[in-house]
């Protein structure tokens, strides 16, 4: 089975359509702080944790840096029964490379 993925395009007309769905950024804290897209921060180690602070029924989105822990993340969550989970392809690399080029990128 594939990962669910949606591109920064995908995400960034969800966003502008106002479109109801959490964005949740599964980077460490001093990646967030470095630069970041405002939305929910569990780190990827820390997310089997915090599981309770997630709707298994709403829309959410996942990133991390390029799209590697975001997988795993995604993966993770369709397994514990969450039905709308999406990894953002590219990550927050991807949002800036093709959305902000403002955005600082490390």
């Amino acid at each position: 089975m594939s990962t669910p993925e949606i591109s920064v395009q995908e995400l960034k007309t969800l966003r502008d359509n106002h479109t109801d769905h959490l964005l949740l950024d599964v980077r460490n804290a001093d990646e967030y702080a470095f630069c970041n897209l405002g939305g929910l921060l569990i780190p990827f180690k820390d997310l089997p944790d915090r599981l309770n602070e997630l709707n298994p029924e709403q829309y959410i989105v996942i990133h991390c840096h390029a799209g590697g822990r975001s997988k795993r993340a995604t993966e993770f969550l369709l397994q514990q029964g969450f039905k709308r989970v999406y990894n953002l392809r590219g990550g927050i690399t991807a949002w800036a490379n093709e959305i902000d080029p403002n955005m600082p990128t490390y």
